[in-house]
């Protein structure tokens, strides 16, 4: 965080591990989206988090914690004038490398159906259904990983420096990278459909059951050879018994009746 945004925090933020969903709603006063896994609070320094352990949430602690506390750190650098919700979902995806194969997926699947979003429209994600927030959130991860390998690092600063000075959007846009948002945003979203298209999900898709296909292979070589150590093993252990005997006449016991065994007569 402190190489991206060349910033860090004054303070030690509050961090509430919740189990309850009522306790998690009274700790955020409020509500969430459903699909909600944490929230962070800048002006309480504090972060919730539901716990992994109770809630269906999809991320590890680990990443919930880097995500919020990105939230809180790009709050402090920025003071009064807050981001482009894109920028600071996209830079927390970012810190807590949240990025993975269903990520991509959801960009082809995007691409291939006209689903893209628009970054002006991302402001307004707490609205979206589960699966455009998906969408919404890795568009946010591509839209701030391009700003830093098209435009560096120091230009992104610059960026939040003016809006950090109290310039509207637009001119911390043109003072940060040399274009408006709405030039940046149409050069994104050229990228976006040269990089994401139905080409893209065709690919993807191939990988993804090749990526299944090997993963059945491989729990299939290790299943087989789990069984062969448990026949092999079976097999030893017949040799040390003994299959040399005989059951004998139950009408002709060799064990004689006596008191011990009334059952006998």
């Amino acid at each position: 965080m402190i190489g991206l945004i060349q910033d860090s925090l004054t303070y030690k933020p509050s961090v509430y591990l919740l189990e309850n969903i009522d306790e998690f709603n009274k700790v955020i006063r409020g509500r969430i989206p459903d699909w909600g896994a944490a929230a962070a609070f800048p002006e309480r320094q504090l972060m919730a988090l539901k716990s992994p352990d109770k809630f269906r949430v999809g991320k590890s602690i680990e990443e919930l914690l880097a995500h919020e506390y990105s939230h809180l750190l790009l709050h402090h650098r920025t003071g009064f004038t807050s981001p482009p919700r894109w920028f600071d979902e996209g830079l927390a995806m970012l810190v807590s490398f949240e990025w993975d194969w269903p990520d991509n997926l959801a960009m082809s699947r995007a691409g291939t159906f006209g689903q893209f979003i628009k970054l002006r429209e991302i402001e307004k994600m707490n609205r979206f259904g589960a699966a455009k927030a998906e969408i919404a959130y890795a568009q946010s991860y591509l839209a701030v990983d391009y700003m830093y390998r098209e435009y560096g690092t120091n230009s992104v600063n610059r960026f939040l420096n003016s809006l950090k000075s109290g310039m509207s959007l637009d001119s911390a846009f043109s003072a940060g990278i040399g274009a408006t948002y709405s030039e940046f945003e149409e050069e994104f979203n050229t990228y976006l459909s040269t990089r994401y298209n139905i080409a893209s999900l065709f690919m993807d898709t191939i990988l993804f059951w090749v990526f299944l296909s090997l993963i059945v292979i491989v729990a299939g070589i290790i299943r087989y050879n789990k069984r062969r150590q448990y026949y092999k093993k079976w097999a030893e252990d017949e040799k040390l018994h003994s299959k040399d005997f005989d059951y004998g006449d139950p009408k002709n016991p060799e064990q004689v009746d006596d008191e011990d065994e009334p059952w006998r007569s």
